[in-house]
């Protein structure tokens, strides 16, 4: 295992010291039923607020769209390797598949050949382009979390299966993913997709309640900046 230490800067990211799981009053087995006590709660709780938000969006999807789909489901790969679909509002035309082919050459990911995400993406529609500036087109990721294939914190899912991951990689597979984590608030707008999965180690390796929550506020923040938004 790789230890979190070697992950990230510790100039950068010192913050991350504050938190050892060890010392934590909260651990193991009963920090996943407090975790998911916290997910559902938040989740419930934010319904009079997201609810009337999904609908605006659905209703500028529609209005911009009407005869195309409101969400977009796509098969992700979840704890321990078990696929499932993850839903979000549709950003782009309905041919996006298609023609991610043509653009696969303009990726900014990185080397590693895995998800196509362009800073200026042809196929994303006018309203999509103000959803994920917002990050609104994630709301819909609330459904997963109450169907418990989500949490509100963990590692991004990803769209390849457990076979894509180099070895070191399949760590992140060991818990649920996230709609938030440690490499959205940290590393958002990176292209390294190497660090991205660091970070995601990083946050298995020192994950507690009082990190969880910090991260669920600076992730507020970070779509307040529009921080790595398009």
């Amino acid at each position: 295992m790789i230890n979190a230490s070697q992950l990230v800067n510790a100039s950068e990211d010192h913050w991350l010291n504050q938190f050892n799981p060890k010392k934590s009053l909260v651990r193991g087995r009963a920090y996943l039923i407090v975790k998911r006590i916290m997910d559902l709660a938040l989740v419930i709780l934010s319904l009079p607020l997201t609810l009337p938000a999904m609908g605006l969006c659905a209703l500028m999807l529609k209005l911009e769209s009407p005869h195309a789909p409101i969400f977009f489901k796509q098969l992700r790969t979840g704890k321990g390797g078990r696929p499932f679909r993850m839903f979000k509002f549709r950003t782009m035309v309905v041919n996006a598949e298609q023609l991610k082919g043509q653009l696969a050459a303009l990726n900014t990911v990185g080397e590693l050949a895995g998800p196509l995400k362009l800073k200026a993406d042809p196929r994303v529609t006018r309203v999509g382009r103000l959803l994920r500036k917002t990050s609104l087109d994630e709301l819909p990721q609330i459904f997963n979390v109450l169907k418990g294939e989500m949490s509100l914190v963990g590692p991004r899912p990803t769209s390849w299966s457990a076979t894509f991951y180099k070895l070191w990689q399949t760590e992140r597979l060991d818990v649920l993913p996230g709609i938030t984590g440690l490499w959205q608030v940290v590393g958002r707008g990176s292209d390294d997709f190497d660090q991205w999965l660091r970070f995601d180690i990083t946050y298995i390796e020192r994950r507690c309640l009082w990190l969880d929550i910090q991260i669920l506020t600076r992730t507020v923040t970070a779509v307040l900046e529009e921080r790595g938004a398009y």
